[in-house]
């Protein structure tokens, strides 16, 4: 009895289109994935991956993405463009951590998520549509955001401040809200210049503020709101050879 051997090489053939596929279906996967692109270096920045150690340099029109970890060295400043959508720049001594890049969630939203470590951050951002979202928080805050651009400033003590010069920000300390605000608490907007005087133990209760244009607020390590209310484009801090030159790049980019 003569045996047919085709079926082993046809069992093999499977098993390598099976392979072949997988192997597509990771590259299709990767490509559809949100990538941010470094549009300006200037001096020294470096990104991490949060499972690695290593620091890697950061140059002009390599990629950063969802999980990763950038920062910027004295003297040193730099400009994502993230998913062709926002404009995030970072000022010298500044660290930011990019937990999600417009990655896909259950209910079919497009979410990203950015934390200011330390540091000064400038943030040109696009309007939103009803299936994307952003946030950028410090350790201490969160601030949904949507067509707004804006400074955000986080101190070695976690001392924060956010300024809106153009656009609307919901800020919030609660704890789960880095993307969305608990229906618990009801946003409500800040009213005149209103400053604590003298720190004083008070308890600690979770707030979330509507911030218009050219408002500010500013959060102590205890997410207690200590300042807020509005600031001019003549105070001596808009004066800043930094304020000048972001305000400068959003002209150059049209945005």
């Amino acid at each position: 009895m003569i045996r047919n051997k085709k079926y082993p090489i046809l069992f093999l053939s499977l098993i390598s289109l099976s392979v072949l596929f997988f192997l597509l279906k990771i590259v299709v996967s990767e490509s559809n994935q949100e990538v941010g692109i470094v549009t300006f270096v200037q001096g020294s920045a470096k990104k991490q991956k949060h499972t690695e150690k290593l620091w890697k340099s950061v140059a002009k029109n390599s990629q950063v993405t969802g999980g990763e970890r950038v920062r910027t060295l004295t003297r040193s400043r730099a400009e994502l463009d993230l998913a062709h959508i926002d404009k995030i720049r970072m000022a010298p001594k500044t660290t930011i951590d990019i937990l999600k890049l417009y990655e896909e969630t259950k209910e079919n939203i497009r979410e990203a998520n950015i934390v200011l470590q330390k540091g000064d951050l400038w943030a040109n951002i696009a309007k939103k549509g009803k299936n994307m979202r952003l946030s950028i928080g410090t350790p201490i805050a969160a601030a949904a955001i949507t067509g707004t651009t804006l400074r955000m400033n986080v101190q070695d003590d976690s001392t924060s401040e956010l300024k809106v010069y153009h656009g609307q920000v919901i800020l919030t300390n609660a704890p789960q809200s880095s993307t969305v605000i608990p229906k618990s608490i009801e946003p409500h907007e800040i009213s005149g210049p209103h400053e604590i005087a003298g720190p004083h133990e008070v308890s600690l209760q979770e707030w979330a503020l509507i911030v218009k244009s050219m408002q500010k607020v500013k959060v102590n390590k205890k997410g207690q709101v200590v300042y807020s209310g509005d600031f001019a484009s003549t105070d001596s801090d808009e004066q800043s050879e930094w304020v000048r030159w972001n305000k400068e790049r959003d002209r150059m980019s049209g945005k």
